[in-house]
């Protein structure tokens, strides 16, 4: 007895050296297992967060594990080092009986390290439980009883298939030989509850182990339901989305499609379009489409682009896609791709309807205005330049009641069909042009109906006939001078005889013995007489112009001759004559004395103009050349000619003398001559006043290749 107490003493350094040292072992043991977990964590993370479920919480939970076991470990290994001390005490006083204090501090302390561990399980929010290979049930944490809501101690002994409404469900391999062989298991198991719930777990399973041979199983199991129906609801989605839905890598490599995509490219099943090189989506070859290659922004970026399909086609498509940006950088697009290529090429289709169609209204000799059922000018097509002057600008968005150059009875032409009195009408009106003159035009409005057959508005044509107008009056001008020339050609011929007896009369009165007086009353009924048979005269010319007697004559000559003819009358009345000649002037081919007197009825109604209005005056006469015609120009500074009666000057019978000073026949029989010499007559009034009348003559090839 004296000798073990030096030998105990010696031992005690040992040990306590020795404890310290298991001490320390176990704590880098344990620190090695946290460290290993969290590297293992975190190299899976990245690959487990890519996919489309939610297994990152694989790697999280066993983080979690390794940290709650290792503290679990830490507080066990406190507790067997203070059983052992106890056990020690309980060693070193060998054959004395443990004090009831002693033991009640050892089972305290097993009683603590029980409650320590079923705190530690119960602490969690995931399922934890042990369970035999014949499945039953060897302890579960309270998180385990609140999901089935039975007691613990109704669960713990018995098979937990009783409590289930269905057998288990795991995803992936469940096979129990494989399980032996590894030992462990992963993955999301489907759990059918009494209360016909369906709830999703993702488990981790490891073998408990006793004696080199598996006994049972250790389950750690996190609810995953609702992340569960939220990646089904996308999977749904996803699957259902009429539009192309893609994931790509930043080069443009697509990792995940959907069918719409794959029917869009064409492609008989995913796989064959995620191995497709990302160039081969290029109708040219060229570059991937998809993908933003050296582009660090995840930024949205909205895109028409062009992708190849299977066929070799080309379908064009609305690309919308986003970049996913971990650490400072993007790992991936995703995006949708809406198939445009029908409704591009309808888009086309009715560009070149559109293009037909102005081009069509653009060509149409017609001037088209559409309004609405406002008034308002919805459409005018280009045509207007030409026949008003005006750029369709000008009429644009104003009302037809409004419009400057919007004549009244187009307004009306408007209100007839916008009222519906009529669904077919025209009316002649007249416009004023940008240039100040007026023009004809005929217009013809229908109504414009939308898609339903509705009214929608009124279009109208409106055609310039100023020119048709012209040319209807000159045929009806032309139809009564033929009649008028009948009419006329009778009554001379049967005035002529009875005149001609007058005229005899007279003259053998005038011979034979009668008084003065007498005779001064013949001299007036012969001059009379003699002047109603030059009117007469000129009726049958009018009617019937002689065939005129054509040679070459000299325009200045003929124009002296007339103007000595005149001299003394001019002179009498106060008039100058201002003539020049133009020795350029070639010989013409006509008959003198009808060109004569044309000449001389200008000069004649120029000295009554002049006289009529003031007591001096001037004649002007000028002859000049044109390449093909000469021309010759009377003027006067008389009162001029009135506008309206320029169009009318010419016509037969018209004259603006007073009663007796004439009779209207004159410029009518001299645009006669002129005509039959292939020449025309002209009247204006001067901008100072006094009237112009410009004779216009042709010059025969012959004669004018002989003066060359």
């Amino acid at each position: 007895m004296l000798d073990e107490g030096p030998t105990s003493n010696r031992a005690d350094p040992v040990s306590n050296r020795l404890e310290r040292e298991e001490s320390q072992l176990w704590r880098w043991a344990l620190g090695l297992l946290v460290l290993f977990a969290a590297a293992v964590a975190a190299l899976s993370w990245q690959e487990l967060k890519d996919l489309p479920y939610r297994l990152w919480a694989i790697p999280a939970g066993l983080f979690m594990l390794a940290v709650l076991f290792a503290t679990y470990a830490f507080g066990r290994k406190r507790e067997v080092s203070e059983l052992k001390q106890i056990l020690k005490g309980f060693q070193n006083q060998a054959g004395v009986t443990p004090s009831e204090e002693q033991l009640d501090q050892l089972g305290q302390l097993i009683m603590r390290s029980q409650r320590n561990f079923k705190d530690l399980i119960d602490s969690l929010d995931d399922v934890a439980l042990a369970i035999s290979l014949d499945g039953t049930l060897r302890t579960v944490n309270r998180r385990t009883t609140e999901l089935l809501g039975i007691p613990y101690a109704q669960l713990v002994g018995h098979k937990l298939e009783d409590f289930l409404g269905a057998p288990l469900r795991p995803e992936g391999s469940s096979s129990l030989t494989r399980f032996l062989e590894k030992r462990n298991w992963s993955g999301v198991v489907e759990v059918h509850l009494k209360d016909n719930s369906r709830r999703f777990y993702d488990c981790v399973v490891n073998a408990i182990v006793k004696g080199g041979d598996v006994t049972g199983a250790s389950v750690l199991a996190r609810d995953v339901t609702r992340h569960r129906e939220k990646e089904q609801r996308f999977t749904q989605l996803f699957e259902s989305l009429r539009e192309g839905v893609y994931i790509s890598n930043p080069e443009g490599k697509l990792l995940e499609v959907n069918p719409a995509l794959v029917s869009i490219l064409g492609y008989d099943c995913k796989e064959d379009l995620l191995n497709l090189p990302p160039e081969q989506l290029s109708p040219n070859g060229a570059e991937p489409v998809l993908g933003r290659t050296g582009s660090q922004s995840g930024t949205t970026r909205i895109r028409e682009v062009r992708l190849r399909r299977k066929d070799g086609g080309v379908a064009v498509c609305v690309d919308t896609s986003t970049g996913v940006i971990e650490s400072g950088r993007v790992i991936r697009y995703q995006g949708t791709l809406v198939d445009v290529t029908e409704k591009r090429a309808m888009e086309r289709q009715l560009h070149r309807q559109e293009e037909f169609r102005q081009h069509l209204l653009e060509s149409f000799p017609d001037l088209i205005l559409v309004l609405d059922l406002k008034g308002q000018y919805t459409f005018v097509s280009a045509r207007i330049g030409e026949l008003l002057g005006y750029g369709p600008e000008h009429l644009m968005g104003k009302s037809v009641e409004d419009a400057e150059s919007t004549s009244p009875e187009l307004a009306a032409l408007y209100r007839t069909v916008a009222t519906g009195q009529s669904s077919l009408t025209s009316r002649e009106y007249g416009s004023r042009h940008r240039d100040g003159s007026w023009r004809t035009m005929l217009g013809m409005a229908s109504p414009l109906l939308d898609a339903e057959g509705k009214p929608a508005g009124v279009i109208i044509s409106v055609r310039d006939v100023t020119m048709e107008k012209k040319l209807e009056q000159q045929i009806i001008q032309s139809e009564r001078l033929a009649a008028m020339g009948q009419m006329i050609g009778g009554f001379a011929h049967e005035l002529n005889n009875p005149l001609t007896s007058i005229l005899g009369m007279a003259e053998l009165l005038q011979e034979g013995e009668v008084s003065e007086a007498a005779r001064k009353q013949l001299v007036i009924l012969h001059k009379e007489a003699r002047r109603a048979a030059e009117i007469v005269q000129n009726l049958q010319y009018f009617a019937r112009p002689p065939a005129p007697g054509k040679s070459p004559v000299d325009l200045n000559e003929l124009v002296q001759r007339t103007l000595q003819m005149q001299a003394y009358p001019l002179r009498k009345s106060n008039i100058t004559v201002d003539f020049l000649p133009e020795p350029a002037i070639p010989a013409i081919v006509a008959d003198p004395n009808q060109l004569m007197q044309v000449f001389l009825n200008l000069v004649l109604n120029a000295e009554q103009a002049i006289r009529e209005n003031r007591e001096k005056g001037t004649i002007r006469v000028r002859i000049g050349r044109k390449p093909d015609s000469v021309w010759l120009m009377f003027q006067d500074d008389g009162p001029g000619i009135a506008p309206d009666n320029l169009t009318h000057i010419f016509d037969p019978f018209f004259t603006t003398k007073r009663p007796g000073r004439g009779t209207g026949l004159g410029l009518s029989i001299c645009k006669t001559v002129l005509r039959e010499h292939g020449g025309n007559i002209e009247a204006a009034s001067a901008p100072d006043g006094g009237a112009v009348f410009t004779i216009t003559l042709p010059v025969p090839a012959k004669v004018d290749a002989a003066t060359k």
